[in-house]
């Protein structure tokens, strides 16, 4: 009796396999009698490894739990693709207007890929922006405080109450109008001095650990009496370190450069509104 129930067995499935297409090694499942090829699993596998991750989350790698789930989605959507093709939905003009909206910008995604292929940043024009923002960063950073307030009469007059002893985070914090910074004490943290305006940078650099300025400082957001804490030698990254978002953001300076020009040169009635 066993071994007739096992023989039994054994013919059913080969009586199946006969009955429906084999899932071969290029298929990864059989939907209503058709394939789903193993080659739409590959696709997605490699547009999600190469699409660009959440700032903190480690790289996407390829593995036994990210195949089985695209898997699943792409047996999934073969269902609801013969669905709506049952319904004849592929024929609709809704559907035709996406698929050409779609079409048109895959194409410019492709032009724009082959311009980068062809005419992408280098890694001699990388290192020579490198070295530019490095040189414009300086080799010194530098801790400052300040209280901004609007009217220079205000401004002398916390100048006279600091040198009568009064504490800089106290009055920063009671006069300032700096939302930024009020509320610490008027500390701006660490920071090259061109992050500034060129009136405060100035007289910024002139201070000695320790000091405040003994005169307002004016500019475009009124006056400052300013503070400088400490010092410090710049801690810039290695080229190595940053050389990959250097040539995405050079990359995307060329691409939207090569769009203007196209748009120049191109011969149309059309008035663009920038």
């Amino acid at each position: 009796m066993k071994t007739s129930r096992h023989v039994k067995a054994a013919l059913l499935a080969a009586s199946l396999s006969l009955a429906a297409p084999l899932v071969s090694a290029q298929n990864i499942a059989i939907v209503n009698g058709k394939a789903v090829p193993k080659a739409r699993v590959d696709a997605m596998i490699e547009q999600i490894l190469k699409s660009p991750q959440q700032p903190g989350q480690p790289p996407m790698t390829k593995s036994p739990e990210l195949e089985q789930k695209v898997k699943d989605e792409i047996v999934m959507r073969e269902i609801l693709i013969q669905e709506a093709e049952r319904r004849g939905l592929q024929s609709s003009p809704d559907y035709k207007a996406q698929m050409e909206l779609t079409r048109q910008s895959i194409l410019i995604r492709s032009l724009f890929q082959d311009f980068e292929k062809k005419s992408g940043t280098t890694d001699a024009e990388a290192r020579a922006e490198y070295d530019k923002i490095k040189a414009a960063n300086g080799d010194k950073e530098y801790r400052a405080r300040h209280i901004l307030v609007e009217k220079e009469e205000d401004a002398k007059a916390i100048v006279a109450q600091l040198k009568g002893g009064a504490k800089f985070e106290d009055l920063a914090k009671k006069n300032s109008k700096d939302p930024g910074s009020a509320e610490n004490g008027g500390d701006l943290d660490w920071a090259n001095p061109g992050n500034y305006v060129p009136e405060f940078s100035a007289a910024l650099v002139k201070l000695n650990k320790g000091e405040v300025t003994d005169t307002p400082v004016k500019s475009q957001f009124g006056y400052h009496i300013i503070k400088l804490e400490d010092t410090r030698a710049v801690q810039f990254p290695a080229f190595d370190e940053v050389k990959a978002q250097i040539i995405q953001r050079n990359n995307q300076a060329k691409v939207a450069k090569f769009r203007e020009e196209l748009k120049t040169k191109a011969k149309t009635d059309y008035k663009f509104s920038n």
